[in-house]
């Protein structure tokens, strides 16, 4: 799958805020005091560990942001694979406006590169089956589409991204609207003809009762392997088959082995660790 950048447009706002909150009141005052204002650097993102990049544009709007006279030179684009060691990228120019905006290019940096590492670790644990690993709506609020974005550059897939994609009845609405026949029956009455509808089920008569009323998609939440395989059987082909409940590395082999469509992983966005890649200055001048 061919990795789309996401627009400049979608990025600036969420960068400009982050550089205000970082600048606070009176800027960056450490810099200001202590860096001469004609010093020149050269710079280089380098990764400390092994990982899957993404964010380059994030990082690369935080530093233009502060100085648009500041060059930056990817090495490394998004999707690539690092080891420890390897430069991401090099930026040069006013040593002042590099140490600026320093902190909140590589909060975006590494935050997204984590997302699309673990990404990458699930996806590779599945590879040779059907299965493809997909995010959720888990995501820190006002960055789910860079945390989602993330996840397409580790090899992943894009479960809805609001409210407002599908349909997705869990079993909470299930409670409260008297059932499965019930809930979906409303949605198809609610909904328009390019609105798909998804049920969330947790044993196999659930599954028949859906797959009954004709759902384009199944939640089969917290099945075995051996209950997730019979889904499947059941299922044939009628509607997409969507695993999910507490995935690991460990267990998802197991389940894509099962025959499902889709293995959708909360932790991969709310709970990746940080990608350590560090600013590393290559060349400093006084001219």
């Amino acid at each position: 799958m061919t990795l789309m950048p996401l627009p400049a447009l979608m990025i600036e706002p969420a960068i400009r805020m982050a550089l205000a909150e970082d600048l606070g009141r009176a800027g960056d005052i450490t810099t200001q005091a202590t860096v001469p204002a004609e010093a020149k650097a050269r710079v280089l993102l380098n990764a400390r560990v092994s990982g899957r990049i993404a964010g380059l544009d994030c990082a690369r709007m935080a530093f233009r942001l502060i100085d648009p006279a500041l060059k930056v030179a990817v090495v490394r684009e998004d999707g690539s694979d690092v080891e420890p060691g390897d430069t991401i990228a090099a930026i040069e120019g006013a040593a002042r406006s590099i140490l600026t905006a320093e902190r909140v290019a590589l909060n975006f940096l590494g935050h997204m590169s984590g997302i699309a590492t673990a990404t990458r670790e699930i996806a590779r644990a599945i590879e040779g089956t059907k299965a493809h690993v997909c995010c959720t709506r888990k995501t820190t609020p006002g960055l789910r589409i860079f945390e989602k974005y993330a996840v397409r550059a580790g090899g992943g897939m894009n479960h809805r991204f609001g409210l407002d994609d599908a349909v997705l009845i869990k079993d909470n609405h299930i409670a409260v609207s008297g059932g499965i026949t019930a809930a979906i029956q409303r949605a198809k009455q609610a909904s328009g003809h390019m609105v798909k509808i998804e049920v969330e089920v947790d044993t196999l008569d659930q599954l028949d009762e859906a797959l009954a009323e004709g759902v384009d998609a199944v939640l089969l939440d917290n099945m075995s392997p051996q209950m997730l395989t019979e889904a499947v059987r059941r299922i044939n082909g009628r509607a997409i088959a969507e695993a999910s409940g507490r995935i690991t590395v460990e267990t998802a082999p197991a389940i894509a082995a099962s025959g499902v469509d889709l293995i959708s992983c909360g932790w991969i966005t709310h709970s990746a660790p940080c990608l350590d890649i560090g600013l590393d200055f290559d060349q400093l001048t006084a001219s």
